[in-house]
């Protein structure tokens, strides 16, 4: 339902075309049109030229001018009351289903009572509210309605009625969002006038109300707002511009607001421009002053207000740009935060009262400081191998100052988040080498220039290359079944044993129509496809994967499930009596055949004692057969199964039928089972074919050396396999077989004749060392037992730690001479002897130390700079400084150092690793090298290294004055010309003694004159000089004076006397 309450002679617009409120409020769905629902949406327009003042739900007002329309929410489906106010008249108009409520005007009527009749709007139904979300936010000054003919009866709000006491209440309500009691004390002296005003017009009241009408000029003012300029608030001015005798009282009421407003702006205005202070690279201070507090008298004896807010508005793009609010509060000094380093600013002041804002202040421009360059974005890769990275980065805003270096930090691929520098430079990119491959490695990046260094960016983490897998070969078949098929496949080719490599299986099912799907993603290399259906064609491939990358899928393989097979036929049965040699037996179909017929039936039968072994004797239709050709006393198993075309069934229940007994029959001759080894062998063999009816119940195996006559009992048991241990290697032997059932023992199988494998070596005895220099041992060792096969190689094992020893010497031979040593160390060595049958034992350790030596050479000779010497005896001219490491001592403590630096005698320094040469030759070139020395002697030189010293510093030049003046005093000194040439190298630097007895530098620079000026005349002044090099500061001359002559005496001027 909408409820359009439309003003006289303005035809309300269509409801499609009038503009919303704002564009960035969302609109509601379509309302409800006629609707049985709790909750209507009725929508107000208000046209333009008109007001609608609505109360919120925190209580506060809000005036709202057109054109608009406000969005309401009924919750109990009522229509709330439109105030009509008078000389207007309400209209309900129903079009297409849709009900609109018309305000229109009708003829006047005159009231003849003593007062004019005041009109309050009535209170609005309970529960209707408006929606918050959808409308716009409220006025930021409301003047109270005014009074007058017609006015101060028109109200077109709702309000609760105890807001609608009398005008004064209204008024007040009307402006519930005033900031502070300044402000409701200059509302208060305006109402004051305004009463002040209804009694001059109070005769007026008792006539009746005029009737509205349209102006012919605009007057924007809606409910008391009245848009302003300079403010952006509605808050400005209203003119009519008819004045004079036939103006209304509303009108010069309206005039006499629009002056206190033009005032206070004016006062306002008179704000000064903020001052900068504290500018930093981030921060700067502004302060101000308030406005003047001269208010002219013409506002009837208002002062001015108390209380302002400011706002600093603050422009990054030139005097000119675009300012944004910065700072609104009450201070006069704020300091503001989050500016941009080395950036020009430019701030202008407003201050504001009472919802009335003046001019804009003049531009205030500073400049932020300088600082370390903003934290860069993380690096990103640009080229990746296996061994190889390659980073680059941007630069980061440099904060005024220029970036110079850029800290690039990495892990080394630990993980720890323990960071260490690999690149400090200029450059945006750099390329690490010799890395892992597929390894991850973390980078973070910071970038440096002359204010600091900036913080490092986000840890970031690339890998190395690695490579995807190779295709994997088709996937077999394991085993099949009805409904499940049991494949596995292989690594790829080449791949390595430890590499993580998982493999996805993919089905295609013809019948479904989908194409290939996977049906396991996994690490293991079999799977089984459940749920299938049988006897059904499915095709399979595989494709293998790792952290690189996907493989080729592999080529495509079909497997078939299987047709469901047969029950099990009956348990067989014996038809007639067991004979010694034969029986018959019978059996009966299966009950379930599986869904085809039976094709034939598979009698089996064991001999065996335990059914291991299975023979088919029949294979036919015919469910009867008979057993002949048997053994007596022997023991018979049978059973049955039956074949379809879906398969074999499972085999039937077994029958036993045994013949009778008779002595056991001989064994076959024991065997050897897998290989022979050195010192023991694994013997098997299979029960007698001929039991003689009872069970075999014990063996014996028997053993004949090949050195000795008799055999040897080395196993008896039931056990149908044995190891005989504690045998020699290489040797051979004979072994014979019996079995004995409760008849007794039958006779002795035939030989089995077995050669027992060789034995590696016996451990070797500990190696004896000898040593024959202190870089040089001789290894020295004995061959052991070769356990039936040829020594082949002696393994010598040497290293300084024992766990930790490599393979110095490999041969046939007895010794070894292991040079290259070092002295004073501790060496291990041990022994193994080896043959085709392997590698015997390693012998113990036996540990040797090496003798003690000369020291070695040292490795590391430089000079030391002057600025690290703390020594006040050092001269550079004539001293230098020297400093090395100290190198092995090979076991005997260093004793002193000799120091060689040229045709002098060597220098012999205790201990030390540093020494200062002195009494040398100035700007001479010295070649220095440095050896150390122990109890067993001096050890050879380091390399040499040259190092010169610098010239002594030059004496001071002859000081001349080469003209004088009263004023000024040119000077000159040494045999140069005036001007200072490029090659010039030597500096001088001239100084003057003050009026306090101080020397005062004048000059410093290679030029050989300097004018003094602004001197007294005849006054004598003291200088000195000193001259400079490379070398160094020389000594000071000794002092001069010159003196200033005296000034001539000015002129007289022509045909001027002094009177007598």
């Amino acid at each position: 339902m909408y409820i359009l309450s439309v003003m006289a002679d303005h035809p309300p617009p269509p409801l499609d075309s009038t503009p919303l409120l704002t564009t960035d409020i969302p609109l509601l769905p379509a309302p409800i049109v006629n609707g049985e629902g709790g909750q209507q949406v009725i929508l107000v327009q208000v046209n333009p030229g008109e007001a609608f003042t609505i109360r919120r739900e925190d209580g506060q007002f809000q005036c709202i001018t057109g054109p608009a329309q406000v969005p309401m929410m009924s919750p109990n489906g009522s229509v709330p009351p439109i105030y009509v106010p008078p000389g207007y008249a309400q209209q309900v108009i129903e079009d297409n289903g849709v009900r609109r409520v018309v305000v229109v005007p009708q003829p006047p009527e005159f009231h003849t009572g003593s007062h004019a009749v005041i009109h309050r709007p009535p209170p609005p139904i309970p529960g209707f509210i408006p929606l918050p979300a959808m409308m716009p936010p409220p006025p930021r000054h409301i003047y109270s309605p005014v009074t007058g003919d017609v006015a101060s009866q028109y109200t077109p709000q709702y309000h609760p009625a105890q807001v609608y006491g009398d005008l004064d209440a209204l008024s007040t309500h009307g402006r519930s969002n005033l900031r502070d009691e300044r402000s409701s004390k200059i509302h208060e002296r305006l109402q004051k006038k305004l009463k002040d005003r209804h009694g001059v017009q109070k005769e007026k009241l008792n006539s009746p109300p005029f009737s509205p009408k349209k102006s012919t000029s605009p007057i924007n003012e809606s409910n008391g707002l009245i848009k302003g300029q300079n403010s952006g608030l509605n808050t400005g001015q209203a003119k009519n511009k008819h004045k004079g005798k036939g103006g209304s009282p509303v009108e010069a009421e309206i005039q006499e607001k629009d002056d206190e407003t033009k005032a206070l702006e004016a006062l306002l205005s008179t704000v000064s421009k903020p001052v900068a202070s504290d500018i930093q690279a981030r921060s700067v201070t502004l302060s101000w002053s308030s406005p003047s507090s001269l208010i002219s008298e013409e506002n009837d004896g208002t002062c001015s207000p108390e209380a302002y807010t400011y706002e600093i508005l603050l422009s990054s793009s030139g005097k000119d740009g675009k300012y944004k609010v910065a700072y609104s509060g009450e201070k006069t000094s704020v300091t503001m935060d989050d500016l941009r380093p080395a950036t020009d600013y430019h701030a202008r002041v407003q201050a504001e009262s009472n919802c009335v804002k003046g001019s804009l202040s003049e531009e205030a421009s500073f400049t932020t400081l300088s600082c370390e360059p903003e934290t860069p974005n993380n690096p990103r890769i640009t080229n990746r191998t296996k061994n190889s990275l390659t980073l680059q980065w941007k630069a980061s805003c440099d904060n005024g100052c220029k970036i110079d270096r850029y800290l690039l930090e990495w892990d080394e691929g630990k993980g720890n988040k323990e960071f260490c520098q690999c690149y400090d430079g200029p450059q945006k990119q750099f390329r690490l080498t010799k890395l892992s491959p597929a390894m991850a490695y973390t980078f973070r990046l910071a970038a440096k220039n002359d204010m600091g260094t900036s913080g490092f960016s986000e840890e970031v983490e690339f890998y190395t290359s690695g490579s995807a897998p190779t295709m994997p070969a088709s996937p077999t078949l394991n085993k099949a079944g009805i409904s499940w098929l049991s494949m596995q496949w292989t690594k790829p080719s080449g791949t390595p044993s430890d590499e993580g490599i998982s493999y996805i299986l993919e089905m295609e099912d013809e019948t479904s129509g989908y194409g290939f799907k996977p049906i396991y993603n996994g690490d293991d290399l079999t799977f089984t496809v459940k749920n299938l259906r049988r006897s059904t064609k499915y095709k399979f491939r595989v494709i293998a994967y790792n952290s690189e990358g996907k493989s080729s899928p592999s080529e495509v393989v079909e497997f078939v499930t299987c047709p469901d097979r047969p029950g099990a036929p009956s348990k067989p049965s014996v038809k007639g009596k067991v004979h010694a040699h034969n029986f018959r037996i019978v059996w009966d179909p299966p009950k379930d055949n599986g869904g085809a017929a039976v094709t034939k039936y598979v009698l089996e039968m064991s001999e065996d004692s335990n059914g291991n072994k299975w023979d088919v004797i029949y294979s036919g239709m015919t469910r009867e057969y008979l057993c002949d050709h048997l053994c007596p006393g022997s023991t018979y198993r049978l059973q049955v199964h039956c074949i379809s075309d879906g398969g074999k069934s499972a085999v039937s229940d077994t029958l036993l039928v045994q013949t009778p007994a008779v002595f056991p029959g001989p064994c076959q001759p024991p065997r050897l089972q897998g290989r022979p080894r050195a010192r023991e062998v694994q013997m098997k063999w299979a029960p007698p074919q001929l039991d003689g009816g009872s069970p075999v119940t014990c063996y014996s195996l028997e053993m004949l050396p090949a050195d000795a006559n008799e055999h040897r009992e080395v196993y008896q048991g039931h056990d149908l396999e044995c190891t005989v241990a504690s045998l020699l290697p290489g040797k051979a032997y004979s072994f014979r077989l019996r079995a004995a059932n409760k008849a007794g023992f039958g006779p002795c199988s035939e030989k089995c004749e077995i050669i027992t494998a060789p034995g590696p070596p016996d451990q070797c005895r500990p190696p004896q060392i000898t040593c024959r220099s202190a870089t040089c041992v001789l290894i020295h060792w004995e061959a052991p037992n070769n356990n039936g096969a040829e020594i082949t190689e002696y393994r010598v094992e040497w290293g300084g730690m024992e766990g930790s020893m490599q393979i110095c010497y490999c041969g046939p031979g007895f010794n070894y001479e292991v040079k290259g040593l070092s002295p004073a160390i501790v060496y291990y060595c041990r022994v193994q002897a080896v043959n085709i049958a392997g590698a015997g034992h390693f012998s113990d350790v036996v540990a040797c130390l090496t003798p003690a030596s000369v020291p070695a050479a040292v490795t590391s000779l430089w000079g030391v700079k002057e600025e690290d010497i703390n020594s006040s005896s050092y001269c550079p001219s004539t001293c230098l400084a020297i400093q090395w490491e100290k190198p092995c001592d090979h076991g005997s403590d260093i004793t002193t150092y000799s120091i060689d630096y040229g045709d002098k005698q060597p220098i012999a320094v205790y201990k030390a690793t540093s020494y200062i040469l002195d009494h040398l030759q100035p700007d001479t070139t010295y070649r220095i090298r440095v050896q150390a020395l122990n109890s067993l002697g001096a050890g050879p030189f380091s390399h040499s290294v040259k190092l010169k010293t610098k010239p002594l510093p030059p004496e001071p030049p002859r000081l001349e004055c080469a003209v004088y003046s009263h004023q000024n005093l040119k000077l000159k000194w040494g045999d140069g010309a005036s001007k200072a040439l490029p090659t010039d190298s030597i500096q001088y630097h001239l100084q003057m003694e003050d009026k306090n007895g101080r020397f005062v530098s004048l000059y410093r620079g290679p030029c050989h004159t300097y004018k003094v000026q602004r001197l007294n005349e005849s006054t004598s002044y003291t200088f000195h000089i000193q001259a400079c090099n490379e070398a160094g500061e020389g000594p000071f001359s000794s002092e001069y004076v010159f003196t200033t002559p005296k000034s001539l005496p000015a002129a007289l001027k022509d045909g001027v006397s002094d009177p007598i």
